[in-house]
């Protein structure tokens, strides 16, 4: 076993062996100086790459799945301006993470986060951050970064989740469906296994429903606002959308604004809006495929963010202004408020059609979620982080099928506390909130510990990256904190925060894992190339005819080493 100063060489190749042409540069020499191939086809431009993140961002499936949580801790006011409050700070951790983007950065696919993040430097072992190296002996972080990822990104299936309950709510539309919380499960499975069907047999799909996905979301979001807006008998008023405060968090009609006070259901409150704006990470999982990438991906990821955060807040204030009753939105048949403001807005048929854009957004949303997360547990896999069992792709379907029903399965577990709990929902988005914002805190905060040892990359903030890197690494904290607070009261075994129980048992299962095993034998990411190189003359020493890169959506033809099926 290779110690920490080395890194690992499992697999690895020769210069040769790789096909590396000598004098290449920009990004794949960059990702040659890290020790990989190119093995993705590069041809994503600027704009796709930030199109992979505004659809998995989904505003148009976070908003409506969390609506009724909103309308009832904090009301509209809190919704509104809670949403520019919390866009702001995550623009800021967008900008932090930017500043920090690699540009060969992917844990979307083959290579895991540990890869992304660690190179070795004057042969030592160095955390990776962007174009930035923190030379650092062993790579704890990186393996904690990867056991707190991996559970957010399935707790964010929850996408597969709200498509469940929407298609449940839709299904009452017009006929005598009666929703219950197995029948939902049932769907929320469905759902779950067509997602998983297309990942295992329709991998060459996938780039085609993301185009659609892209067009799905940014057209749907803005006619649906224009439908509801325009058909509407009435529109409330500016004071009820901007100024209105309703505490509905009192099981027993005494909320927390009188248990404590309106602060912390404010506070509470702004859920909706964080977990909304998370997964803009996408961006970066797509740099090996994206032309320049060191800029490209970190704009992308800005991009996202601020689009993402305009579209939202359009979103939010057509559906508030639409509302015709409050109290009969809230106590909808249906279960759910945006159902009955399309109901009352555009009538029975109209709302079906309304629906049908909700529920493809979040199917399209849970679908790629899915795709993501089995190719970072294949790579994870690959790189010894998780069993080696998982470390396999099927030659003739061409996809990593043992993680796609991994994450379908992890998904459908994490869905089960629904039929006992009446905030499983929610506390199912806090865990996911809260984990990938951790893991995007992780990289920032190196940044500020190692300011001494950081080199900026192409995107930087020059004077502001460091303050912009402490305001997001105390925002982080501060959200990780407030989503394991109780959200109803009085609290019990049926409204406690599970949040807090779920990110418990992640951080001591990642600690107890580190410090049992995995800091005897993980050193670090498997490296493909063995190989000198010069960054005086940035070139390699040996060299070889340039290979052709691949196609994210084919997994397989990377899978040369053992494992392929």
């Amino acid at each position: 076993m290779a110690n920490s100063s080395s890194g690992s060489t499992k697999d690895a190749t020769t210069i040769v062996e790789a096909g590396l042409d000598a004098t290449m540069h920009g990004d794949e020499a960059e990702l040659a100086r890290m020790g990989y191939k190119q093995e993705l086809k590069r041809d994503l431009s600027l704009m796709q790459n930030f199109g992979v993140s505004f659809s998995i961002i989904s505003v148009i499936t976070g908003v409506p799945s969390l609506f009724l949580y909103g309308l009832t801790t904090g009301g509209p006011g809190v919704m509104v301006w809670g949403w520019v409050v919390v866009s702001c700070f995550t623009l800021l951790v967008g900008l932090a993470m930017a500043g920090q983007h690699t540009p060969v950065f992917n844990v979307a696919n083959h290579s895991s986060i540990a890869r992304g993040l660690q190179r070795t430097s004057d042969q030592r072992r160095s955390l990776f951050l962007g174009s930035h190296a923190f030379k650092t002996p062993k790579c704890r972080v990186c393996i904690l970064d990867h056991r707190l990822v991996q559970p957010a990104r399935t707790s964010c299936r929850y996408d597969c989740f709200a498509c469940a309950n929407f298609i449940s709510t839709a299904s009452t539309l017009g006929t005598d469906y009666v929703p219950s919380a197995n029948k939902t499960i049932g769907i929320y499975a469905g759902v779950l296994c067509a997602q998983g069907l297309i990942n295992t047999f329709g991998v060459h799909l996938l780039k085609y429903l993301n185009n659609i996905s892209v067009w799905w979301h940014a057209i749907g979001t803005v006619s649906l606002v224009i439908a509801i807006l325009a058909k509407a008998p009435t529109h409330q008023s500016g004071k009820f959308v901007f100024a209105t405060f309703i505490d509905g968090t009192g099981v027993d009609g005494v909320g927390w604004s009188e248990r404590a006070s309106p602060a912390y259901v404010a506070v509470i409150g702004i859920l909706m809006a964080q977990y909304t704006l998370t997964g803009f990470d996408a961006s970066a999982h797509m740099t090996e495929e994206t032309h320049n990438a060191a800029m490209s991906g970190s704009i992308g990821i800005v991009m996202a963010i601020g689009v993402s955060a305009l579209l939202g807040w359009f979103l939010i204030l057509g559906l508030l202004f639409s509302i015709q009753d409050y109290d009969n939105t809230i106590a909808s048949a249906t279960g759910q408020p945006v159902t009955q403001i399309f109901l009352d807005t555009v009538g029975e048929k109209g709302a079906i059609v309304l629906m049908v854009i909700v529920v493809g957004a979040m199917f399209f949303c849970g679908t790629f979620s899915i795709t993501s997360n089995s190719r970072m547990m294949y790579a994870f896999s690959r790189d010894g982080a998780i069993p080696g069992f998982f470390h396999k792709v099927d030659k003739r379907w061409k996809s990593p099928i043992r993680t796609v029903w991994l994450a379908c399965t992890l998904s459908f577990i994490l869905g089960l506390p629904s039929l006992g709990s009446s905030v499983a929902f929610s506390a199912a988005t806090s865990i996911a909130t809260i984990g990938l914002y951790i893991s995007y805190a992780i990289p920032i905060a190196l940044r500020v510990v190692y300011a001494d040892q950081f080199v900026r990359g192409p995107f930087h903030l020059g004077m502001f990256s460091f303050p912009v890197a402490i305001a997001a690494v105390t925002w982080i904290a501060f959200i990780s904190i407030v989503f394991v607070l109780p959200e109803l009261n009085p609290v019990n075994s049926q409204t406690l925060n599970y949040a807090i129980v779920a990110v418990g048992i992640v951080l001591t299962y990642s600690l107890g894992f580190w410090l049992v095993s995995a800091r005897k034998w993980f050193t670090g990411p498997v490296k493909q190339i063995a190989g000198t190189w010069s960054s005086d003359s940035a070139s390699l020493s040996t060299c070889g005819p340039e290979g052709q890169g691949i196609n994210i959506t084919d997994p397989a033809a990377m899978a040369e080493k053992p494992g392929y099926d």
